[in-house]
């Protein structure tokens, strides 16, 4: 049987594939809190929709791949590299590691941090 940590990245490969992150808010519970490189947080599940739509928006395709993962039953930590194509068409790859904090069934908090240059665009010479 697969942990909370398995789940939430089988989850999170369906929702880039499908573009719909309704299967892995579910995870996510009443009173979760999410980070990302911003300062914003985001809050509840109505947040974890919000985040997880934003997310998705950045992207015209896009895959993680996970190559370690490990949960002790309250935490569960995966580092991945996603590659796919911006909305611009410009390809994209970076790599990051994120953190869930969980009881098992429901994420209570997630923080991801990933390498946020591979989003800028170097500065045109003329």
């Amino acid at each position: 049987m697969a942990n909370l940590t398995e789940t939430f990245m089988e989850r999170l490969q369906t929702i880039e594939a499908s573009g719909d992150p309704a299967p892995l808010v579910e995870l996510f519970a009443d009173e979760t809190t999410l980070r990302n490189m911003t300062t914003q947080e985001w809050s509840g599940v109505d947040g974890a929709q919000d985040f997880w739509t934003r997310y998705l928006a950045n992207f015209e395709t896009i895959r993680s791949e996970f190559f370690h993962h490990a949960d002790d039953g309250h935490t569960g930590m995966m580092e991945w590299e996603a590659t796919g194509k911006l909305t611009d068409g410009a390809d994209i790859a970076y790599r990051g590691i994120s953190v869930i904090e969980h009881d098992g069934q429901k994420v209570q908090a997630f923080r991801t941090y990933y390498d946020s240059a591979a989003f800028v665009k170097p500065a045109v010479e003329s």
